[in-house]
C-alpha cells in the first residue's frame, strides 16, 4: 500500500476483516513519509505484517527509479524505528520453509532447524538436497528475510497495466493506469506477479489475444498451480474487487475498478498454505 493512501487503503482493508485503529495507522503512515523522505525514496509502501510472540515485525518497502529492480525492504516492531531488512542467503532460503516455529519478535535469536523439524529421513544423505557444509542454524532476521521474499514471490501481485517496462529495461509505474473495467476485472488473466517473470516472453504471448509487451511481460496468476490457488470476490456493487492468496493465508488484495488505486497487504503468521492441494 502507498504510504500516501495507507489510511483510505485500510477503510478498504476494512471489508475483508482486516482492522487497524485510527492513531496507529496515523503513527505509521507518519513514520513511513520519514522513511521515504531519509532513503530518497520515489515511493514508499507499506508490506504488511508478521504476528510474533513477543514482537510483530511491520514491514515496509521503497524505490529509487526501478519498481521491481530497485526494491529496499525495512522492518520496525514498533513502527518508528525502521532497519534495513539483509540480503537473502541461499541458507535461509533452504532453511526458512523447514522452520515450523513460529516467529518471535527478536531478530537476534538464533535457532537451530534440525532441533525443531529433522528435514531428512535417517537413512537418507542430506547432501542429496544441500551441498555441503549443510545448513543448519538459522537466525531469526535471515528467516524473516526469506519469507518476505517468498510472500512476495508467489502472491504480491498488481492489476494488468499499473507497470510499463521502458525500452531501456526500466519498469516504471505507468502514468496513465486507469483501472481495470469490470468485464478485465473479473478475469484472473488481468492480475500479474509484481516478480521478475518465470515464463518466457512468447509463453505470455500466447494466452492473450491484445497482447502488449510493455504491460504484458509478467506473469499472470491465472497460471499458477492450482489454478484454485486465489479466491476473487467482487464488493460494493461491483465497484471493489478483493483477492486471496490460499497459499499464503492473510495477503489480500484490492483494486477499486476504474481508478489507479490499488495494493496489497499481508497479515499473518508467515507460514505458506502446504496442504491447498489436498483442500481444493
Amino acid at each position: 500500500m502507498n504510504c500516501l493512501k495507507l489510511l483510505e487503503s485500510l477503510d478498504i482493508f476494512g471489508y475483508v476483516g482486516i482492522c487497524i485503529s485510527i492513531e496507529s495507522s496515523q503513527l505509521l503512515q507518519n513514520s513511513l513519509l520519514i522513511l521515504q523522505t531519509e532513503n530518497h525514496f520515489q515511493k514508499c509502501y507499506y508490506w504488511g505484517r508478521i504476528n510474533g510472540v513477543q514482537n510483530d515485525y511491520h514491514i515496509a518497502y521503497g524505490f529509487e527509479k526501478d519498481c521491481m529492480n530497485d526494491q529496499k525492504y525495512y522492518y520496525s516492531t514498533n513502527t518508528m524505528d525502521w532497519v534495513l531488512m539483509p540480503e537473502v542467503t541461499k541458507s535461509a532460503r533452504f532453511l526458512s520453509p523447514l522452520a515450523i516455529n513460529q516467529f518471535e519478535g527478536d531478530p537476534s535469536i538464533v535457532t537451530n532447524v534440525y532441533d525443531i523439524n529433522p528435514p531428512f529421513p535417517p537413512d537418507e544423505d542430506p547432501k542429496i538436497y544441500y551441498d555441503d557444509p549443510m545448513p543448519k542454524e538459522l537466525k531469526e532476521e535471515d528467516r524473516l528475510a526469506a519469507t518476505v521474499e517468498l510472500i512476495t514471490e508467489d502472491a504480491a501481485i498488481i492489476p494488468r497495466g499499473a507497470w510499463y517496462k521502458c525500452p531501456n529495461g526500466d519498469v516504471i509505474e505507468n502514468p496513465s493506469f486507469a483501472g481495470l473495467g469490470e468485464v478485465d476485472a473479473s478475469n484472473l488473466k488481468s492480475y500479474l506477479h509484481v516478480r521478475p517473470p518465470k515464463e518466457k516472453w512468447d509463453v505470455n504471448l500466447s494466452i492473450r489475444p491484445d497482447y502488449n509487451y510493455a504491460l504484458d511481460f509478467l506473469d499472470s496468476i491465472d497460471m499458477d498451480v492450482p489454478q484454485e490457488c486465489w479466491n476473487l470476490q467482487s464488493l460494493l456493487g461491483g465497484r471493489l474487487v478483493i483477492l486471496h492468496s490460499l497459499y499464503w493465508h492473510g495477503m489480500t488484495f484490492f483494486h477499486k475498478l476504474n481508478s489507479p488505486h490499488h495494493g496489497f497487504l499481508y497479515v499473518g503468521h508467515g507460514k505458506k498454505n502446504l496442504d491447498l492441494p489436498f483442500m481444493i
